[in-house]
C-alpha cells in the first residue's frame, strides 16, 4: 500500500469501534507479532503500516474521547507520517531497562544509539536510520527511551529484498554492537511494505 494514508472515513466511531474493538484488537496484535524485532536483549523495533497505525489512531481516540473532526484530523496528522510510502520501512524504536536506575544509566550510554541502527539487504549497502524527524527526543545528557526511525531504500535495495535476498538489522553503536539477521515471518512482512 505504497503512500497509502489513513482518512477520518476510515475510521470507525468511538461506539461502531467499542463493539469492533475486541476483534480488531486480536487483529491488530497478531499483525504486529510480524514486525517485531528485538535488537539484542533492550531495544525493541515494532515497524509501523497501515494496520498498525489505525489501531493505534483508534485507541488513542478511544482513550481521550475525542469524536470532534478536529481533534480527529490532529491524530491523523500525528500518526499518517508513520505509515511507510513503498520506499521506506519505519518504526517506533523502544529502549527496555526494566530497573529504572540501570535504564537512566544506559539512556546516558547510548546517547544517538537511534542514529546507528541499520538495515542491510543482502550485499547492498547499510541504510541507516533517521531519526526523529518529527521532533527531537535526545540531548547531549541522554537519549530518549522511544524514536521514530525511517528505514530509506534504493532501487537496489528494494529489487533485492523483493527477490529473497537475507536481511540483516543491527546497531553500530559502541555501546550497544548488534548484528542480526530478520526472522523469516518478520522479512516477509517487511517486504510487503515495498508493494
Amino acid at each position: 500500500m505504497a503512500n497509502a494514508q489513513i482518512q477520518k472515513s476510515d475510521l470507525w466511531s468511538l461506539e461502531e469501534y467499542s463493539e469492533k474493538r475486541p476483534e480488531f484488537r486480536k487483529t491488530a496484535i497478531a499483525h504486529k507479532k510480524n514486525r517485531r524485532v528485538m535488537l539484542g536483549d533492550h531495544i525493541e523495533l515494532i515497524f509501523e503500516d497501515i494496520t498498525t497505525i489505525r489501531y493505534q489512531i483508534q485507541e488513542m481516540l478511544r482513550i481521550e474521547k475525542v469524536f470532534e473532526s478536529a481533534g480527529i484530523q490532529e491524530e491523523l496528522d500525528a500518526y499518517n507520517p508513520l505509515i511507510p510510502d513503498g520506499q521506506n520501512w519505519k518504526s517506533t524504536m523502544l529502549i527496555q531497562y526494566t530497573d529504572v536506575e540501570e535504564r537512566k544509566q544506559k539512556l546516558t550510554e547510548l546517547i544517538n544509539v537511534e542514529s546507528l541502527i541499520w538495515v542491510q539487504v543482502g550485499e547492498e549497502k547499510k541504510h541507516f536510520a533517521i531519526a526523529d524527524e518529527d521532533m527531537e527526543r535526545a540531548n547531549d545528557d541522554k537519549t530518549s527511551a522511544v524514536h521514530f526511525m525511517r528505514f530509506q531504500f534504493d532501487e537496489d535495495s528494494i529489487a533485492a529484498a523483493k527477490q529473497g535476498a537475507e536481511i540483516k538489522i543491527g546497531c553500530d553503536h559502541e555501546n550497544y554492537r548488534v548484528n542480526d539477521t530478520l526472522a523469516a515471518n518478520v522479512r516477509d512482512a517487511l517486504v510487503q511494505d515495498f508493494s
